[in-house]
């Protein structure tokens, strides 16, 4: 058994591969052993100083030190079953892979185009402000998660093996360290590489992938799902299906509605994206008036619970981007939707975070007409709403911070990482008025948690909409099949049972594991 010791280390020790490793050897010799294995590794900055805590196994010289339990698929063969694949981000694509390891074939079908060639639909969206309702930061290989920062961090371990997803994603080419980091994260400029590397793995093994294929129709037979039909006339035959359309796929929910295939409506939040100095952050959560070179750009996690209308709502920060960029995430002309991004050396002069408030079913009450899409409509009338007061373009609403809370218009607006351009505006005209109540109090409050944090010199932009589904596609707890429709499995973020790249992958294995369990 391995020696397993905690070590609270300098940051010009634990960051820098070559005293870091002279000092493993130093410890590898007190205690007699060969081989040092960091199992974990994290900032602490709690006290004065800050210290990286590093969590070692040490390994005697007959101990062997385990690989990768992870090895890619072998080829298929040509009589297996097939079982389509609606989607191909995180959940699509380790779906894919789970039935390949199963012996199955996987026919992955995509709305988008391949990674490479979103770029340029990304580009239009940021430079000429066009909107590719196909391809976008949502739609295309790899899903939202590809150009929209990679953060791998996750408290859903109950769910899956995290592990195993992490090794998946350092086979096809990430970086180790997002084995050992507290907070892994790959990075915006380093994913699409490594989504290709799946698709190889995928294609290689006998899988197929279909890009620009919109699903338009099911095809039901006494209550079980035999084909889909897409926008370019191409009927998929298959022996399941697996849909992982990711939550910003508004026609999906429209289509499951259309056909009386059971869904419900589900709480979600709305907010803003505030944008801060780095510098600013770094020096509040560093206590310092200048980051050290070998210490990461440092990020927060802030919630509280606020009073508004006689109701508490919770407000809190939502994917933080430390070193990142706001990104426009409109998925059709005529809305506004911002997210963050970091890219792998968090570099940016920038830290931005979503800071939402959460959205019960009965903030949807107006909307009640629509059944299950009655957030769905909240969510696109705010996103449309948004994007007509700032001149209908993906120019963003935006507003000082403490103009925010005070109520006052900002004559001016400081730099801020989005590209397409700002227009300062009220924000609370923008949002519904108790989102926004709840939000200037909140961040009052979180001003009050992190001194300096409440400053004029930080901007809001708005919105901040697709946190997570509104909708959920109800499926058996034991089977993860959908409650009504057989063969049907409903995966991810669009049906509502994952926050984020790495849970979205445990769900899609999952789901895959179901499926041949019951069908294959």
């Amino acid at each position: 058994m391995p020696v397993t010791n905690q070590f609270s280390l300098l940051p010009e020790i634990a960051f820098n591969e070559v005293e870091l490793a002279i000092f493993l050897e130093q410890q590898n010799e007190l205690l007699g052993t060969q081989t040092a294995k960091i199992v974990k590794r994290s900032v602490d900055a709690r006290g004065k100083n800050v210290k990286v805590n590093l969590l070692v196994d040490f390994f005697h010289v007959h101990e062997v030190v385990s690989a990768y339990s992870y090895q890619k698929p072998r080829p298929i063969k040509n009589n297996t079953k097939r079982v389509l694949i609606i989607g191909a981000g995180p959940a699509g694509l380790f779906a894919a892979l789970k039935l390949l390891e199963l012996g199955h074939k996987p026919i992955l079908i995509e709305r988008g185009k391949d990674v490479r060639a979103r770029r340029r639909d990304i580009a239009a969206i940021n430079k000429h402000h066009v909107v590719n309702t196909e391809s976008n930061y949502c739609f295309g290989e790899g899903g939202a998660g590809t150009y929209s920062d990679g953060k791998l961090y996750t408290r859903a371990s109950k769910r899956g093996d995290v592990r195993r997803i992490l090794e998946i994603l350092v086979r096809h080419g990430a970086n180790e360290d997002i084995l050992i980091d507290s907070h892994p994260h790959i990075g915006t400029n380093k994913l699409p590489k490594l989504i290709q590397e799946i698709r190889e793995t995928i294609l290689l093994a006998g899988g197929e992938i279909h890009f620009e294929e919109r699903v338009t129709d099911f095809v039901l037979r006494f209550d079980e799902v035999k084909a889909v039909k897409t926008a370019n006339g191409n009927v998929f035959e298959a022996d399941g299906v697996i849909l992982a359309t990711g939550h910003s796929a508004k026609d999906m929910y429209h289509l499951l509605h259309q056909k009386n295939i059971q869904m419900e409506q589900k709480p979600f939040a709305i907010g803003v994206r505030v944008e801060h100095r780095q510098q600013l952050v770094d020096s509040i959560q560093y206590k310092c008036e200048n980051r050290d070179v070998w210490l990461p750009a440092a990020n927060y996690s802030l919630v509280s619970q606020e009073m508004v209308n006689g109701q508490t709502k919770g407000v809190f920060s939502f994917c933080m981007c430390p070193g990142g960029f706001i990104v426009p995430s409109a998925t059709a002309p005529g809305e506004l939707v911002v997210n963050g991004m970091s890219p792998s050396r968090r570099d940016s002069a920038f830290a931005n975070s979503g800071i939402v408030v959460e959205v019960g079913l009965d903030d949807t009450k107006l909307h009640a007409q629509y059944g299950p899409l009655a957030g769905l409509y909240f969510q696109s009338e705010i996103e449309k709403r948004a994007c007509a007061m700032a001149g209908s373009t993906q120019n963003a609403p935006a507003q000082r911070l403490v103009d925010f809370v005070e109520g006052n218009f900002s004559n001016t607006l400081p730099d801020t990482s989005y590209q397409p351009g700002t227009t300062s505006l009220k924000m609370n005209e923008v949002l519904p008025e108790y989102i926004s109540k709840a939000l200037q109090k909140g961040f009052v409050s979180f001003g009050k948690k992190m001194k300096g944090y409440f400053t004029n010199e930080a901007i809001i932009l708005g919105v901040e909409s697709r946190t997570s589904s509104p909708v959920r596609i109800p499926r058996n707890k034991e089977t993860l099949e959908h409650i009504q429709v057989k063969r049907l499995f409903p995966s991810g973020e669009g049906a509502g049972y994952a926050g984020g790249i790495v849970s979205a992958a445990m769900d899609g294995e999952n789901c895959a594991l179901k499926w041949a369990q019951r069908y294959g």
